[in-house]
């Protein structure tokens, strides 16, 4: 009698397990310096990305299709599949390999989709890359619209499926979230990138408790959207959409700003392409309303030019506020030495993102770091107008001198691309790092160091220090000399003619 071999083996029990969790999404499996795909994932991303499909063994008795990528080229093949409108499930090895009864174990850490983006590569840095939700209640559509890159959250309530159509148009996002449960015009539901989820993510009284744990709040008449019940649960399910996908904590979410529709020029979708905001028929950015007024030194800006240009205000108090800022600028003859700092200065938004997610780069710091920088004379400059506007801004900017002063002991002047290629923090900011430095550069100068010395400490001119893989570091004294060994060697290994010690120094 013979016995059946298994279906599966474990390790692809364990991939099948977690992919079952993932069944839209693309799943990369951490295989040492690869991350692999399987079945119809590798046939998939064979053909979006044009890379080789190959096969493992088997699996149930039939060939396992499997393609694969680098672990050091991942940005770039996520940028391409999330332009493509695909969500990828990035599972890692979480279980110490020396300890595993058989496959490591693995989760996934993270769904990298559209709307969810935070990598300086696979951004626009002068686009706002939007995750937006809906939700109905009765007559009242509820949107919740989120940068997380940026940390912008906001909420509207109105009436219509022309108005929802409208905001669709004019915020354009990545990806677009919706309760599976509500009915949607047909031009929202043939929308790409439309991920359809479950109704009590959207439901009032949940989203509401969701939203103030999140914010830290009791209620949330502070943000002024209390009452919105549409509105609340479009932003609780747009919240825990982004948990599931993040599978981390979002502490630079800290509230939320409401956004009325009568506080600004309602512009239709044949108005915005009549006006041609962004896109010429052309096809020709350089002939558009943004490539003409488009000179902002920094990312940030060019991102808020765009917002201000597709919400044309109504409050004319603002409006002239700013204008008055321009005019004291243009009289101060200001603006040129202004556009000239601001070159200087980083997208902070997006580096203190990441830094808040805990996925931020040696050069997202050294970016912070210069930025920071220039602030002082940035500052000092401003300080040369009366504008009230230009003062209130250069108060919310302040300078940050703690912070820069931690950048500029803690960093090297040029770190390298990613933490784990090392050579990050500079020398003389921890002692602990410069003692382990250089102790692995100057590893065996430090040993003849050490021999030499301890044969004067014990007067045994034949001691050695020797290595083997068994025991590490060692000092080895013939057993003639056993009585001069100092106390504080403790014996590791006795042979024939010769003792084998080792000390703390040496461990």
């Amino acid at each position: 009698m013979t016995t059946a071999a298994p279906a599966h083996t474990p390790m692809m029990t364990q991939y099948l397990g977690i992919k079952s969790e993932h069944p839209d999404t693309l799943l990369f499996y951490r295989m040492g310096d690869f991350y692999e795909l399987f079945f119809g994932d590798a046939q998939r991303a064979a053909r979006l990305l044009n890379i080789t499909l190959t096969s493992r063994g088997k699996s149930g008795g039939e060939a396992i299709p499997m393609a694969g990528i680098p672990v050091h080229a991942i940005d770039q093949y996520l940028g391409r599949l999330v332009r493509q409108g695909e969500s990828v499930a990035i599972c890692e090895q979480v279980g110490d390999v020396a300890t595993s009864k058989g496959p490591v174990e693995r989760k996934v850490v993270r769904i990298v989709t559209p709307g969810t983006l935070t990598e300086e590569s696979l951004l626009s840095d002068r686009q706002d890359n939007l995750l937006v939700a809906i939700h109905r209640l009765g007559d009242d559509w509820g949107l919740a619209s989120l940068d997380l890159a940026g940390g912008r959250f906001s909420v509207q309530q109105f009436q219509g499926d022309e108005a929802l159509l409208s905001e669709l148009q004019r915020l354009n996002p990545a990806e677009l979230v919706t309760n599976e449960a509500v009915s949607l015009p047909p031009e929202v539901a043939s929308q790409t990138g439309l991920r359809q989820q479950s109704p009590w993510l959207f439901e009032t009284d949940s989203a509401r408790r969701q939203l103030n744990e999140q914010f830290g709040t009791h209620d949330l008449g502070g943000f002024g959207c209390e009452t919105l019940d549409a509105a609340i649960g479009a932003a609780g399910g747009l919240l825990q959409y982004v948990k599931n996908t993040q599978r981390t904590a979002l502490p630079h979410l800290n509230g939320l700003r409401v956004e009325n529709r009568d506080d600004s020029l309602v512009l239709d979708a044949a108005t915005r392409r009549n006006l041609e905001l962004e896109e010429a028929t052309s096809g020709q950015i350089a002939h558009t309303l943004v490539g003409v007024l488009d000179h902002t030194a920094t990312a940030m800006g060019g991102r808020l030019l765009r917002r201000w240009l597709h919400r044309p205000l109504r409050d004319h108090a603002l409006l002239q506020q700013r204008h008055q800022c321009i005019a004291a600028l243009l009289d101060a003859q200001l603006h040129d030495d202004l556009h000239a700092l601001l070159q200087d200065i980083n997208d902070i938004e997006r580096i203190l993102t990441r830094i808040a997610l805990k996925s931020a780069r040696p050069r997202d710091l050294t970016g912070l770091r210069g930025s920071l920088g220039a602030l002082p004379t940035l500052q000092e400059k401003l300080a040369s107008t009366t504008d009230t506007l230009l003062q209130t801004l250069s108060g919310r900017i302040g300078e940050h001198p703690e912070v820069h002063s931690l950048l500029m002991r803690a960093l090297k002047e040029e770190p390298p691309l990613l933490i784990r290629d090392g050579g990050v923090l500079a020398p003389g900011y921890d002692d602990r790092l410069d003692e382990l430095r250089g102790l692995s550069e100057n590893s065996d100068q430090l040993l003849v160091d050490m021999e030499q010395q301890e044969r004067e400490r014990s007067g045994i001119a034949t001691l050695k220090i020797s290595y083997n893989r068994v025991h590490g570091y060692y000092i080895e004294v013939g057993r003639q000399h056993a009585e001069k060994v100092p106390g504080n060697y403790q014996r590791r290994q006795t042979l024939k003619a010769v003792e084998r010690y080792i000390t703390p120094e040496l461990k």
